[in-house]
């Protein structure tokens, strides 16, 4: 008999291990990519793929190189949890500009490979290495290391800081926990074409109010300092600074609180800031020498901005490649002018590739992400069946990563022209479900909806308990045209119920204005679009649903909703289990919270109707509260003080510590334990067991 299905979707880390990635195109022969030896290995390793043989070969294992991940530092450790990375071993890797060498980190060890021969050295560092980057000519690389920012030559081997932290509040080259969090920068640093400068961040996180996270079943240790920047509260100081190789500097100020990308190629040094209140975004042209800016375009917007993924971008003449909402739509621009249609909503550009630009779009149906080019006026879709696609483009090769309702997993194929496509082995795990998911579209707003049943059950037989299992929260879709993203709510339904999913206003897919109806309120429009669906669901399938025992659960945004529904809809939802749920929009972060609902200060009435805390009283349905102890993004004070003002107003409800867990959940023993936890705690509250 098999593993349980818990078991193995924790032990494959939600069947995300074997699976190739982080791919770079080398050229029409070979490509570059990341994956680990099997689908139960974390330890990920970096591969180089033949395509005219379609064989692979090992460049290096973390194994082999005798590393131990035990003690990563602690902004390696933060980067994984800004970027949910769940695997070790080599998670991410950068190359020089002819991807003749690679660079990367294990364990603060600082390596280079070289790609051809499969040669790989450790190079000793004054500490450890964090983000190291090739310089695009493949002779240096630029690294953190304490603070600092530092950058070896890796022909005379030596090893120079062109800044040094002034302070123990500052670090230069890394990305601000905002930037990594809510604005999709990772980054704090960025090579010139020529090798011979950089584009440099310092952060400065003293005017940030401190937090500390305690380990309760450590209480010898000391409490975790984090400087977290809550909602009306200070971000963290970032200045620019463009640095030469002997470690002088340009000052290059901006005014808008965010620095959201840079870009620094043949057309020279480009970066995008964001104000605030996120109603406006600029950007900027910046001179490397004086470090002087010049605003070449700028977006705004009554409700919010933000920059389109993967952009700015330019041609190979310096046109100007953007995302910008025009006309109903989220559109792609090359210089001034949309090329795409308003119906076409532009989720990210993948690549440019001599002039044919590669990108992610939704036509009709949100479900679906395609991928499509444009190139010389035209634009072309290259994957036209229903799926979820992404890719990258290089010297004319195309890699498609595809993923279907039909399909396992995801499929990695390359293809080049006037030639079969090849496909990279992925070596994932199956999840061993018979998928019941139906696609449909529920409610008077005809809401994006997946209703999931056992695999046994016969349409008209019963009607089976409901579980609704959303995320629910803004610019993140459940319901995709893709097998993987029904896995766990397959497994849920096996146990007996029906499992409906539904992705309701604020949502991308369906263009700006469905994205902006959640503008100054989390609660109401999200909580009415979960009830709106399910009535409609039920509608469809009249014989299938008991719309008398309703559960809900979900995590993070999903966990505010699954709480948020019990509490103000009890009418309709009879019981919940709420993970890391924010609970009070004032305790999480500025970028996040004040684009939706401004500033608390300013607006307390707005924070009030969004949180739950006055509607303590009012619970009278079980309520399952879950968090990590060690959680520093959704912070585990949200369960505590919601329970606390549960507890004020003598309403019963349960609460499950998980000591020493982040926001990821990662631990193979916590992850399967949750999910029949949670099955276990439903069954009981719906009167199925």
């Amino acid at each position: 008999m098999g593993e349980s299905f818990p078991r193995l979707q924790a032990k494959t880390r939600r069947f995300s291990l074997g699976v190739p990635r982080g791919i770079t195109i080398v050229d029409a022969t070979r490509v570059v990519f990341l994956r680990s030896r099997g689908g139960t290995d974390p330890v990920t390793c970096l591969w180089e793929f033949d395509l005219i043989t379609a064989t692979e070969r090992l460049i290096a294992d973390p194994r082999a190189l005798n590393v131990d991940e035990e003690n990563l530092p602690p902004e390696e450790r933060a980067r994984r949890e800004r970027a949910r990375e769940g695997a070790g071993g080599i998670v991410a890797y950068s190359v020089d500009g002819a991807v003749r060498r690679a660079a990367f980190a294990l364990a603060g060890g600082l390596y280079v490979a070289e790609i051809a021969s499969g040669e790989v050295r450790h190079i000793a560092t004054p500490g450890p290495a964090v983000e190291p980057r090739l310089s695009p000519d493949g002779t240096r690389i630029a690294y953190v290391c304490g603070g600092a920012l530092r950058v070896l030559d890796l022909g005379s081997g030596a090893d120079t800081a062109l800044a040094h932290p002034e302070t123990t509040t500052v670090a230069y080259g890394l990305a601000d926990f905002i930037a990594a969090e809510e604005l999709d920068r990772s980054r704090g640093f960025w090579w010139s074409p020529s090798s011979d400068a950089l584009l440099v961040a310092r952060v400065d996180v003293a005017p940030v109010q401190r937090w500390f996270i305690a380990d309760p079943t450590h209480p010898e240790r000391e409490p975790v300092e984090h400087h977290y920047p809550a909602a009306g509260t200070a971000n963290a100081r970032v200045e620019l600074f463009v640095m030469n190789l002997a470690g002088d500097r340009v000052a290059v100020p901006y005014s808008q609180e965010y620095l959201v990308e840079a870009l620094w190629d043949l057309h020279g040094l480009a970066i995008v800031t964001l104000s605030r209140d996120q109603r406006s975004l600029r950007l900027l042209e910046v001179d490397p020498v004086t470090g002087a800016s010049t605003q070449i375009r700028e977006e705004t917007d009554e409700a919010w901005v933000e920059l389109g993924s993967g952009t700015p971008a330019r041609l190979s003449d310096g046109t100007l490649v953007w995302i910008a909402p025009a006309e109903g739509g989220h559109r792609l621009f090359i210089g001034d002018r949309p090329v795409t249609p308003p119906t076409l909503q532009v989720r990210a550009v993948l690549d440019i590739d001599d002039d044919t630009v590669l990108f992610r779009a939704s036509g009709g149906d949100p479900a679906s992400v395609q991928l499509w080019t444009w190139a010389a006026g035209v634009i072309s879709p290259i994957t036209p069946e229903p799926g979820v696609y992404s890719g990258t483009r290089c010297a004319g090769v195309t890699v498609i990563t595809s993923q279907d309702m039909e399909s396992d997993g995801a499929t990695v194929k390359v293809v080049r022209p006037g030639h079969p496509p090849v496909t990279i082995p992925n070596l994932a795990e199956r999840p061993g479900l018979d998928l019941r998911v139906s696609l449909l579209r529920a409610g008077a707003r005809d809401l994006s909806t997946a209703v999931v049943f056992p695999s046994w059950h016969e349409p008209g037989s019963a009607r089976l308990p409901v579980l609704m299992d959303p995320y629910g929260g803004p610019h993140a879709q459940r319901v995709l045209t893709a097998r993987s993203a029904y896995l766990t709510s397959q497994w849920f339904a096996e146990q007996g119920f029906a499992v409906v999913v539904v992705d309701g206003r604020g949502t991308p897919g369906r263009g700006p204005a469905f994205e902006r109806e959640i503008l100054d309120d989390l609660a109401g429009p999200i909580l009415d679009d979960q009830v709106d669906a399910l009535a409609g669901v039920a509608k469809q399938f009249p014989g299938d649903l008991d719309l008398t025992r309703v559960g809900i659960r979900g995590w993070s945004f999903g966990g505010y909703l699954a709480a948020l529904a019990v509490l103000r809809r009890p009418d309709v939802f009879h019981s919940a289990v709420a993970g890391a749920p924010v609970t009070e929009w004032r305790l999480y972060d500025t970028a996040y919270t004040e684009r939706y609902l401004g500033d608390p200060k300013a607006r307390p009435h707005i924070y009030d109707q969004s949180s739950l805390f006055d509607d303590a009283g009012k619970l009278d349905r079980p309520l399952l509260l879950i968090h990590g102890l060690a959680d520093d993004n959704v912070v585990a004070a949200h369960t505590l003080k919601l329970s606390s003002a549960l507890m004020a107003a003598g309403r019963p409800h349960t609460v499950l510590p998980l000591s020493g867990v982040t926001h990821m959940t990662p631990q193979e023993v916590v992850a399967e334990n949750l999910l029949l936890l949670q099955v276990e705690f439903l069954k009981r509250t719906l009167g199925m067991s």
